[in-house]
Protein backbone atom coordinates (compact mmCIF):
# COMPACT_ATOMS: atom_id res chain seq x y z
CA UNK A 1 0.00 0.00 0.00
CA UNK A 2 2.97 2.47 0.66
CA UNK A 3 3.42 2.00 -2.69
CA UNK A 4 0.34 4.05 -3.91
CA UNK A 5 0.41 6.59 -0.79
CA UNK A 6 3.97 7.36 -0.29
CA UNK A 7 4.91 10.93 -0.53
CA UNK A 8 8.07 11.58 -2.99
CA UNK A 9 9.61 15.67 -3.53
CA UNK A 10 8.32 16.82 -6.86
CA UNK A 11 10.31 16.43 -10.20
CA UNK A 12 13.06 19.15 -10.53
CA UNK A 13 11.90 19.46 -14.22
CA UNK A 14 10.29 22.89 -14.50
CA UNK A 15 7.25 21.34 -16.89
CA UNK A 16 5.44 18.63 -16.23
CA UNK A 17 4.63 16.29 -19.38
CA UNK A 18 0.73 15.09 -18.83
CA UNK A 19 -1.02 12.49 -20.80
CA UNK A 20 -4.41 12.59 -21.18
CA UNK A 21 -6.17 9.49 -21.63
CA UNK A 22 -10.29 10.64 -22.60
CA UNK A 23 -9.69 14.34 -23.44
CA UNK A 24 -13.18 14.84 -24.91
CA UNK A 25 -15.49 13.24 -21.59
CA UNK A 26 -16.22 15.54 -18.92
CA UNK A 27 -13.05 14.73 -16.72
CA UNK A 28 -10.87 15.00 -19.66
CA UNK A 29 -12.19 18.56 -20.72
CA UNK A 30 -11.76 20.24 -17.28
CA UNK A 31 -8.08 18.59 -17.10
CA UNK A 32 -7.58 20.14 -20.58
CA UNK A 33 -9.01 23.46 -19.41
CA UNK A 34 -6.57 23.28 -16.39
CA UNK A 35 -3.51 22.61 -19.13
CA UNK A 36 -4.51 25.48 -21.50
CA UNK A 37 -4.31 27.60 -18.64
CA UNK A 38 -0.73 26.78 -16.97
CA UNK A 39 1.07 25.82 -20.45
CA UNK A 40 4.06 27.26 -18.83
CA UNK A 41 3.45 24.22 -16.32
CA UNK A 42 2.58 21.15 -18.15
CA UNK A 43 3.05 19.93 -21.48
CA UNK A 44 1.17 17.17 -22.97
CA UNK A 45 2.87 14.34 -24.26
CA UNK A 46 -0.67 12.38 -25.72
CA UNK A 47 -4.30 12.99 -25.99
CA UNK A 48 -6.76 10.33 -26.52
CA UNK A 49 -10.56 10.27 -27.23
CA UNK A 50 -13.28 7.13 -28.22
CA UNK A 51 -15.07 8.91 -31.08
CA UNK A 52 -15.04 13.09 -30.50
CA UNK A 53 -12.79 13.68 -33.30
CA UNK A 54 -13.76 17.79 -33.89
CA UNK A 55 -13.13 17.99 -30.28
CA UNK A 56 -9.99 16.09 -29.82
CA UNK A 57 -8.56 17.95 -32.73
CA UNK A 58 -9.36 21.50 -31.22
CA UNK A 59 -7.25 20.05 -28.12
CA UNK A 60 -4.51 19.12 -29.55
CA UNK A 61 -4.14 22.43 -31.51
CA UNK A 62 -4.57 23.83 -28.04
CA UNK A 63 -2.38 22.01 -26.17
CA UNK A 64 -0.06 20.57 -29.19
CA UNK A 65 0.38 17.24 -28.06
CA UNK A 66 3.39 14.91 -29.21
CA UNK A 67 0.81 12.15 -30.14
CA UNK A 68 -3.27 12.52 -30.60
CA UNK A 69 -5.16 9.17 -30.30
CA UNK A 70 -8.99 8.34 -31.91
CA UNK A 71 -10.58 4.89 -30.76
CA UNK A 72 -12.73 4.90 -33.34
CA UNK A 73 -10.33 4.15 -36.38
CA UNK A 74 -13.03 5.18 -38.73
CA UNK A 75 -12.05 8.74 -37.63
CA UNK A 76 -8.64 8.20 -38.22
CA UNK A 77 -8.96 10.23 -41.63
CA UNK A 78 -10.95 13.02 -40.17
CA UNK A 79 -7.99 13.47 -37.13
CA UNK A 80 -5.27 13.16 -39.55
CA UNK A 81 -7.01 15.86 -41.89
CA UNK A 82 -7.83 17.68 -39.01
CA UNK A 83 -3.82 17.64 -37.66
CA UNK A 84 -2.04 18.12 -40.92
CA UNK A 85 0.56 20.23 -40.36
CA UNK A 86 0.64 20.44 -36.90
CA UNK A 87 3.45 17.54 -36.56
CA UNK A 88 1.65 16.00 -33.95
CA UNK A 89 1.44 12.61 -34.72
CA UNK A 90 -1.81 11.04 -35.16
CA UNK A 91 -3.09 7.05 -34.98
CA UNK A 92 -6.51 5.00 -33.96
CA UNK A 93 -8.32 2.21 -32.37
CA UNK A 94 -7.59 0.96 -29.26
CA UNK A 95 -3.73 -0.45 -29.68
CA UNK A 96 -3.40 2.33 -30.35
CA UNK A 97 -4.53 4.17 -27.09
CA UNK A 98 -2.74 1.22 -24.97
CA UNK A 99 0.71 2.70 -26.82
CA UNK A 100 -0.44 6.15 -25.70
CA UNK A 101 -0.44 5.51 -22.17
CA UNK A 102 2.73 3.47 -22.48
CA UNK A 103 4.01 6.72 -24.31
CA UNK A 104 6.71 8.60 -21.63
CA UNK A 105 5.26 10.82 -19.25
CA UNK A 106 5.37 12.29 -16.28
CA UNK A 107 1.50 12.20 -15.50
CA UNK A 108 -0.97 9.88 -16.84
CA UNK A 109 -4.50 11.20 -16.22
CA UNK A 110 -7.19 8.14 -16.83
CA UNK A 111 -10.50 10.06 -17.86
CA UNK A 112 -11.62 6.87 -19.79
CA UNK A 113 -15.24 6.44 -18.51
CA UNK A 114 -15.57 2.85 -17.58
CA UNK A 115 -14.42 -0.51 -17.58
CA UNK A 116 -13.05 -0.19 -20.99
CA UNK A 117 -10.56 2.10 -19.56
CA UNK A 118 -9.13 -0.57 -17.97
CA UNK A 119 -6.35 -1.93 -20.74
CA UNK A 120 -4.61 1.72 -21.23
CA UNK A 121 -4.42 2.53 -17.20
CA UNK A 122 -2.95 -1.48 -16.94
CA UNK A 123 -0.47 -0.09 -19.38
CA UNK A 124 0.32 2.91 -17.54
CA UNK A 125 0.69 1.09 -14.55
CA UNK A 126 2.96 -1.42 -15.76
CA UNK A 127 5.68 1.25 -17.26
CA UNK A 128 5.50 2.53 -13.51
CA UNK A 129 3.62 5.37 -14.21
CA UNK A 130 2.18 7.95 -11.92
CA UNK A 131 -1.69 7.51 -12.62
CA UNK A 132 -4.43 10.21 -11.74
CA UNK A 133 -7.33 7.99 -12.73
CA UNK A 134 -11.05 9.12 -12.37
CA UNK A 135 -12.12 6.01 -13.29
CA UNK A 136 -13.44 4.04 -10.34
CA UNK A 137 -14.64 1.30 -12.56
CA UNK A 138 -11.34 0.09 -13.48
CA UNK A 139 -10.36 -0.40 -9.00
CA UNK A 140 -14.03 -2.05 -9.04
CA UNK A 141 -13.39 -4.41 -11.76
CA UNK A 142 -9.65 -5.19 -11.06
CA UNK A 143 -9.06 -4.12 -8.12
CA UNK A 144 -6.56 -7.05 -6.80
CA UNK A 145 -4.86 -6.89 -10.05
CA UNK A 146 -4.35 -3.44 -10.22
CA UNK A 147 -3.07 -2.94 -6.62
CA UNK A 148 -0.52 -5.89 -7.40
CA UNK A 149 0.87 -4.35 -10.96
CA UNK A 150 1.21 -0.82 -9.21
CA UNK A 151 3.48 -2.42 -6.19
CA UNK A 152 5.19 -5.13 -8.92
CA UNK A 153 6.01 -1.75 -11.23
CA UNK A 154 6.65 1.28 -8.45
CA UNK A 155 3.88 3.01 -9.76
CA UNK A 156 2.12 4.89 -8.16
CA UNK A 157 -2.19 6.11 -7.98
CA UNK A 158 -3.14 9.49 -7.46
CA UNK A 159 -7.10 9.85 -6.79
CA UNK A 160 -9.04 12.26 -9.00
CA UNK A 161 -12.81 11.32 -7.75
CA UNK A 162 -13.71 14.10 -5.35
CA UNK A 163 -14.07 11.56 -2.48
CA UNK A 164 -10.80 9.57 -2.73
CA UNK A 165 -8.89 12.47 -3.45
CA UNK A 166 -10.29 14.58 -0.35
CA UNK A 167 -9.53 10.92 1.47
CA UNK A 168 -6.24 10.86 0.44
CA UNK A 169 -5.32 14.11 1.59
CA UNK A 170 -5.95 13.87 4.91
CA UNK A 171 -5.05 9.86 4.94
CA UNK A 172 -2.07 9.46 7.62
CA UNK A 173 -0.36 6.33 5.65
CA UNK A 174 2.69 6.19 7.77
CA UNK A 175 0.64 6.01 10.99
CA UNK A 176 -2.62 3.76 9.61
CA UNK A 177 -2.43 2.18 12.61
CA UNK A 178 -4.36 4.86 14.62
CA UNK A 179 -7.06 5.04 11.49
CA UNK A 180 -10.28 4.10 12.67
CA UNK A 181 -12.59 4.29 9.92
CA UNK A 182 -13.04 5.77 6.16
CA UNK A 183 -16.48 8.11 5.86
CA UNK A 184 -17.27 9.04 1.89
CA UNK A 185 -19.67 11.53 1.42
CA UNK A 186 -22.88 11.82 -0.90
CA UNK A 187 -24.55 14.48 -2.76
CA UNK A 188 -27.66 12.41 -2.51
CA UNK A 189 -28.63 12.89 -6.05
CA UNK A 190 -31.62 14.41 -8.07
CA UNK A 191 -34.20 11.94 -5.71
CA UNK A 192 -32.90 11.85 -2.34
CA UNK A 193 -36.41 12.96 -0.77
CA UNK A 194 -37.87 10.65 -3.69
CA UNK A 195 -40.32 7.82 -2.97
CA UNK A 196 -40.46 4.53 -5.04
CA UNK A 197 -43.84 5.10 -6.72
CA UNK A 198 -41.97 8.72 -7.90
CA UNK A 199 -38.78 6.72 -8.96
CA UNK A 200 -40.52 4.58 -10.80
CA UNK A 201 -41.56 6.74 -13.26
CA UNK A 202 -38.19 8.76 -13.97
CA UNK A 203 -37.36 9.55 -17.04
CA UNK A 204 -33.29 9.80 -17.97
CA UNK A 205 -33.36 13.59 -18.70
CA UNK A 206 -34.71 14.30 -14.96
CA UNK A 207 -31.87 11.80 -13.51
CA UNK A 208 -29.00 13.15 -15.45
CA UNK A 209 -29.84 16.99 -13.85
CA UNK A 210 -27.43 16.20 -11.04
CA UNK A 211 -28.39 19.18 -8.35
CA UNK A 212 -25.40 19.94 -7.41
CA UNK A 213 -22.22 18.62 -9.57
CA UNK A 214 -21.72 18.87 -13.24
CA UNK A 215 -20.70 15.24 -14.85
CA UNK A 216 -21.36 12.94 -17.55
CA UNK A 217 -24.61 11.30 -18.21
CA UNK A 218 -23.21 7.52 -16.82
CA UNK A 219 -22.06 8.94 -13.43
CA UNK A 220 -24.87 11.19 -13.66
CA UNK A 221 -27.08 8.24 -13.25
CA UNK A 222 -24.86 5.89 -11.19
CA UNK A 223 -25.26 9.51 -8.68
CA UNK A 224 -28.93 8.99 -9.41
CA UNK A 225 -28.94 5.42 -7.98
CA UNK A 226 -26.42 5.94 -5.39
CA UNK A 227 -24.36 3.19 -7.49
CA UNK A 228 -21.72 5.73 -7.12
CA UNK A 229 -21.41 5.12 -4.04
CA UNK A 230 -21.41 1.80 -4.04
CA UNK A 231 -18.67 1.46 -6.28
CA UNK A 232 -16.77 3.73 -4.40
CA UNK A 233 -16.70 1.93 -1.25
CA UNK A 234 -14.84 -0.65 -3.68
CA UNK A 235 -12.58 1.52 -4.54
CA UNK A 236 -11.63 2.90 -0.86
CA UNK A 237 -10.81 -0.61 0.15
CA UNK A 238 -8.51 -1.37 -2.73
CA UNK A 239 -7.23 2.53 -2.97
CA UNK A 240 -6.37 2.80 0.84
CA UNK A 241 -6.67 -1.29 1.81
CA UNK A 242 -9.21 -0.58 4.37
CA UNK A 243 -11.58 -3.32 5.15
CA UNK A 244 -15.35 -2.72 3.51
CA UNK A 245 -16.89 -2.48 7.06
CA UNK A 246 -14.91 0.54 7.58
CA UNK A 247 -15.58 2.15 5.23
CA UNK A 248 -19.06 4.37 5.64
CA UNK A 249 -21.22 6.71 3.47
CA UNK A 250 -23.11 9.88 4.63
CA UNK A 251 -25.15 11.34 2.72
CA UNK A 252 -24.49 15.20 2.81
CA UNK A 253 -26.61 17.11 0.24
CA UNK A 254 -24.40 20.40 0.13
CA UNK A 255 -21.28 18.26 -1.07
CA UNK A 256 -19.26 20.94 0.74
CA UNK A 257 -17.19 18.10 3.42
CA UNK A 258 -15.99 15.76 0.72
CA UNK A 259 -15.05 12.82 2.66
CA UNK A 260 -13.48 12.11 6.10
CA UNK A 261 -10.94 9.86 7.90
CA UNK A 262 -11.42 9.12 11.69
CA UNK A 263 -9.29 8.35 13.84
CA UNK A 264 -9.04 6.15 16.87
CA UNK A 265 -8.87 9.26 19.15
CA UNK A 266 -11.78 10.48 18.22
CA UNK A 267 -10.38 13.36 15.64
CA UNK A 268 -12.02 13.32 12.06
CA UNK A 269 -10.10 15.01 9.57
CA UNK A 270 -12.00 16.58 6.83
CA UNK A 271 -11.33 18.06 3.58
CA UNK A 272 -13.71 20.47 2.33
CA UNK A 273 -14.40 22.68 -0.61
CA UNK A 274 -16.58 23.92 -3.17
CA UNK A 275 -18.57 20.96 -5.25
CA UNK A 276 -16.05 21.52 -8.20
CA UNK A 277 -13.98 18.77 -9.82
CA UNK A 278 -11.42 21.14 -11.31
CA UNK A 279 -10.19 21.34 -7.52
CA UNK A 280 -8.98 17.84 -7.77
CA UNK A 281 -7.69 17.64 -11.02
CA UNK A 282 -5.36 20.07 -9.81
CA UNK A 283 -4.40 18.60 -6.58
CA UNK A 284 -3.53 15.79 -8.60
CA UNK A 285 -1.62 17.56 -11.78
CA UNK A 286 0.23 19.78 -9.12
CA UNK A 287 0.38 16.95 -6.57
CA UNK A 288 2.67 16.61 -4.27
CA UNK A 289 2.54 20.60 -4.51
CA UNK A 290 -0.46 22.46 -5.59
CA UNK A 291 -1.20 25.42 -7.65
CA UNK A 292 -3.95 27.94 -8.62
CA UNK A 293 -7.26 26.56 -10.25
CA UNK A 294 -10.01 28.65 -11.22
CA UNK A 295 -12.87 27.54 -8.40
CA UNK A 296 -15.16 29.64 -6.43
CA UNK A 297 -13.39 29.76 -3.09
CA UNK A 298 -15.77 28.30 -0.02
CA UNK A 299 -17.09 30.70 1.90
CA UNK A 300 -18.35 29.02 5.05
CA UNK A 301 -20.54 31.85 6.43
CA UNK A 302 -22.75 32.32 3.07
CA UNK A 303 -22.80 28.66 3.21
CA UNK A 304 -24.88 28.60 6.69
CA UNK A 305 -25.38 24.78 7.08
CA UNK A 306 -23.90 21.46 6.68
CA UNK A 307 -26.20 18.98 6.89
CA UNK A 308 -25.82 14.85 7.06
CA UNK A 309 -28.03 11.73 7.21
CA UNK A 310 -27.68 8.48 6.43
CA UNK A 311 -28.34 6.80 3.05
CA UNK A 312 -31.71 4.81 2.50
CA UNK A 313 -30.39 1.29 1.51
CA UNK A 314 -34.00 0.68 1.37
CA UNK A 315 -34.80 3.23 -1.38
CA UNK A 316 -31.49 2.94 -2.91
CA UNK A 317 -30.49 -1.15 -2.91
CA UNK A 318 -27.06 -0.05 -5.06
CA UNK A 319 -25.27 0.28 -1.81
CA UNK A 320 -26.12 -2.65 -0.80
CA UNK A 321 -25.12 -4.77 -3.57
CA UNK A 322 -22.06 -3.15 -3.93
CA UNK A 323 -21.32 -4.53 -0.18
CA UNK A 324 -22.51 -8.12 -1.30
CA UNK A 325 -20.07 -8.02 -4.26
CA UNK A 326 -16.88 -6.35 -2.22
CA UNK A 327 -17.67 -9.73 0.02
CA UNK A 328 -18.08 -12.18 -1.60
CA UNK A 329 -14.97 -11.00 -3.96
CA UNK A 330 -12.93 -12.64 -6.84
CA UNK A 331 -15.40 -11.59 -9.59
CA UNK A 332 -18.07 -10.32 -8.20
CA UNK A 333 -17.38 -6.60 -7.94
CA UNK A 334 -16.48 -6.43 -11.77
CA UNK A 335 -20.17 -8.17 -12.45
CA UNK A 336 -21.41 -6.19 -10.17
CA UNK A 337 -20.06 -3.08 -12.69
CA UNK A 338 -20.35 -4.48 -15.74
CA UNK A 339 -24.18 -4.94 -14.88
CA UNK A 340 -24.33 -1.36 -14.47
CA UNK A 341 -22.73 -0.29 -16.83
CA UNK A 342 -25.24 -2.44 -19.15
CA UNK A 343 -28.15 -1.24 -17.38
CA UNK A 344 -27.80 1.94 -16.83
CA UNK A 345 -27.22 2.23 -20.90
CA UNK A 346 -30.51 0.49 -21.72
CA UNK A 347 -32.07 2.99 -18.89
CA UNK A 348 -30.48 5.79 -21.46
CA UNK A 349 -31.63 4.61 -24.37
CA UNK A 350 -35.29 4.45 -22.75
CA UNK A 351 -35.61 0.23 -22.70
CA UNK A 352 -35.87 0.49 -19.45
CA UNK A 353 -36.70 1.86 -16.24
CA UNK A 354 -34.76 3.84 -13.75
CA UNK A 355 -35.27 1.15 -10.96
CA UNK A 356 -34.79 -1.87 -13.24
CA UNK A 357 -31.07 -0.53 -13.01
CA UNK A 358 -30.51 -2.02 -9.32
CA UNK A 359 -33.01 -4.74 -10.52
CA UNK A 360 -31.01 -6.03 -13.25
CA UNK A 361 -27.94 -5.78 -11.13
CA UNK A 362 -29.36 -8.06 -8.63
CA UNK A 363 -30.38 -10.37 -11.07
CA UNK A 364 -26.26 -10.49 -12.68
CA UNK A 365 -24.99 -11.11 -9.69
CA UNK A 366 -27.11 -13.82 -8.09
CA UNK A 367 -27.29 -15.63 -11.54
CA UNK A 368 -23.42 -15.06 -12.05
CA UNK A 369 -20.44 -17.67 -11.42
CA UNK A 370 -18.08 -16.05 -9.41
CA UNK A 371 -14.73 -16.62 -9.77
CA UNK A 372 -11.14 -16.04 -9.49
CA UNK A 373 -9.58 -13.15 -11.83
CA UNK A 374 -5.89 -13.64 -11.72
CA UNK A 375 -5.26 -11.96 -15.48
CA UNK A 376 -6.80 -9.37 -17.65
CA UNK A 377 -8.19 -11.76 -19.91
CA UNK A 378 -10.47 -13.62 -16.79
CA UNK A 379 -11.27 -9.64 -16.22
CA UNK A 380 -12.72 -9.29 -19.62
CA UNK A 381 -14.18 -12.79 -19.61
CA UNK A 382 -16.07 -11.98 -16.38
CA UNK A 383 -17.31 -8.16 -17.69
CA UNK A 384 -18.30 -9.71 -21.19
CA UNK A 385 -20.48 -12.87 -20.03
CA UNK A 386 -22.17 -9.97 -16.96
CA UNK A 387 -22.80 -7.84 -20.18
CA UNK A 388 -24.57 -10.68 -21.85
CA UNK A 389 -26.56 -11.59 -19.04
CA UNK A 390 -27.52 -8.23 -18.38
CA UNK A 391 -29.05 -7.71 -21.83
CA UNK A 392 -30.38 -11.14 -21.34
CA UNK A 393 -32.35 -9.62 -18.40
CA UNK A 394 -32.58 -6.02 -19.71
CA UNK A 395 -34.77 -7.73 -23.29
CA UNK A 396 -37.11 -9.47 -20.78
CA UNK A 397 -38.11 -5.84 -19.23
CA UNK A 398 -37.83 -4.30 -21.97
CA UNK A 399 -40.64 -6.96 -24.28
CA UNK A 400 -43.07 -6.28 -20.98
Amino acid sequence: MKAVLQVHPASAAARRKVTVLGSTGSVGRQTVGLLAANKGRFGVAAMTARKNVSLLIEQARELRPGLAVIGDAAQFAALREGLSGTGIEVAAGADAIIEAARRDSDLVVAAIVGAAGLPATLAAITRGATVAFANKECLVSAGPLMMQQVARHGARLLPVDSEHNAIFQVFEDERREGIARLVLTASGGPFRDAGLKEMEKVTPEAAVRHPVWAMGAKISIDSATMMNKGLEIIEARWLFDMPGGRIDVLVHPQSVVHSMVEYKDGSVLAQLGSPDMRTPIAYALAWPERMEAPVQRLDLVKQGRLTFEAPDEARFPALRLARQALDRGDSAPAVLNAANEAAVAAFLSGKTGFLDIARVVEEVLAASNISALPDIESIHAADAAARRLAEEKISVIAGK
